[in-house]
């Protein structure tokens, strides 16, 4: 397997694949989720629906087909997607008479249902959610982080004011940066995107960005606050307190499967799949070693611990294949199984089984009578060093004192040379579009977010900006610059 020094993407490629997590379709651009990968968002839907259910936000599902005259509604929506669009023209070989698009967001839609079941304050705040598949048609794919069909999690709302959709606007990222950071065990950077970068159709959009271990940025989540510009466009109205039809405040936020993508990308190493054990489908795999001659009764016993660890309801299973032991354990390595407990004959003797963990060399021998115990204590600590220890690498590549295009020019240079990660660059940028498009033209990094405020406060504060990278002039915000995936 190549490393990941050697070629980031290809080594990504290979651990996918070798981890047995997905497979190409025939169709291009899209993918097939295999069992090892699905689980893993199983495990995502599983926790954000209880985020969900907490703020009393229910699931529902929509038509995936959208008539093309709802996207001609709201101008910019349609000019951000229109590029991205598949048609659907015929149906049982007959043209149809309007172009249907396989959506690639649901606003359209669920703006159109939401001017026919709001009416009135009283129906307010209409909070939904869906789990569902959209199609973008990307010219370049990888597989998880950029597909033509994705799966993903989109919630929309509507509100009687401003104040409380900004509300759940903020509260939808906050929950996407705590799902992102105690599940996936990823630290993200939280900001608002610049106007170029926003959601077609948006007023603001909001951010969680990650950073992968090549240095470059994937947008992790985003929520969006529209104003009113698609109640207009749908006319979602209802009667208020004082007896008056006016607009809603709608927001819409989302979170997809690139988070696999990126997740692996953050934790895997050389070795093959590192996941953190809340996702893992594998959080255990119990290998019996041993002469053959004793195998059988070994293989017994580890049908035991099996069972006790499932009854506990940790995720377990046991190779009992004929494959030798070095293959086993090469292959769960590469599967990314979280924990791999050995047992074999004088371990039995002495009471006692080996656990080692995927992400640490060393193996560690523990007493039978405390299995469950120490299984559940080892998944905890290793979902925390995997959080703690991609937090290291993060600060070990942001860069906050480049102060102009020549310099971010020359640490491109010097970190290429080096075969080192270009990392992440806090700038200066003076609020317009032609300086976003300079950076992006010379560099290939782009503007990931603005930081909020609370990064610029306290004992490890980042350093606010006060000039543009690229034209010396007074900077309007200072924004993340990366390469992105």
């Amino acid at each position: 397997m190549v490393t990941r020094k050697e070629d980031f993407s290809k080594w990504y490629l290979q651990t996918i694949q070798k981890a047995d997590l997905m497979d190409y379709s025939p169709v291009r651009g899209c993918m097939i989720f295999k069992p090892n990968g699905f689980e893993i968002w199983e495990h995502i839907q599983e926790c954000f629906n209880q985020k969900l259910k907490a703020e009393g936000i229910r699931n529902a599902y929509f038509p995936m087909l959208i008539p093309e005259s709802f996207f001609t509604r709201e101008k910019d929506h349609i000019e951000g997607f229109a590029p991205e669009l598949p048609w659907v023209t015929e149906a049982a070989g007959e043209a149809l008479e309007e172009r249907l698009a396989l959506r690639p967001t649901s606003e359209t839609m669920i703006g159109d249902a939401f001017s026919n079941w709001i009416n009135s304050y009283r129906d307010l705040p209409y909070e939904i959610n869906q789990w569902a598949n959209v199609f973008r048609w990307e010219k370049r794919t990888l597989p998880f982080l950029r597909t033509s069909e994705f799966l993903w999690q989109e919630g929309h709302t509507a509100h009687e004011n401003e104040e409380d959709a900004r509300q759940r606007t903020m509260k939808m990222l906050a929950a996407y940066r705590d799902l992102s950071e105690e599940l996936l065990a990823m630290p993200v950077f939280e900001g608002e995107k610049t106007p170029s970068e926003r959601f077609a159709g948006a007023v603001q959009t909001f951010s969680i960005e990650s950073m992968m271990q090549d240095g470059k940025a994937v947008q992790a989540g985003t929520s969006h606050y529209m104003g009113t510009k698609f109640a207009e466009a749908f006319n979602i109205r209802y009667l208020n307190r004082d007896n008056e039809h006016v607009y809603c405040h709608t927001t819409s936020w989302g979170i997809s499967t690139r988070l696999i993508g990126a997740m692996i990308m953050t934790h895997s190493d050389d070795q093959g799949l590192v996941l953190p054990p809340a996702v893992a489908a594998h959080q255990v795999i119990i290998i019996p070693v041993g002469p053959k001659k004793k195998l059988a009764e070994v293989t017994e016993k580890a049908q035991e611990l099996l069972q006790e660890l499932k009854s506990a309801g940790i995720r377990a299973s046991l190779d009992d294949s004929d494959n030798s032991a070095g293959f086993k354990f090469n292959e769960w390595e590469l599967k990314g199984a979280c924990l791999r407990i050995e047992v074999g004959p004088r371990d039995l003797e002495q009471g006692q089984f080996v656990l080692k963990a995927r992400d640490e060399a060393d193996k560690q021998s523990y007493d039978l009578a405390n299995l469950v115990d120490q299984v559940q204590s080892s998944l905890t600590a290793m979902q925390e060093r995997l959080l703690t220890k991609a937090r290291q690498r993060n600060q070990e590549n942001i860069y906050t004192d480049i102060e102009t295009l020549d310099q971010l020019q020359a640490h491109i240079e010097k970190q290429r040379e080096n075969n080192e990660p270009a990392g992440w660059v806090l700038a200066g940028w003076d609020g317009t579009e032609e300086s976003e498009a300079k950076i992006k033209e010379l560099t290939g990094f782009t503007t990931r977010n603005i930081p909020f405020d609370h990064y610029f406060q306290g004992e490890h504060a980042l350093p606010r900006k006060e000039k543009c990278i690229v034209t010396g002039k007074p900077a309007k915000a200072t924004v993340w610059l990366a390469r992105a995936y």
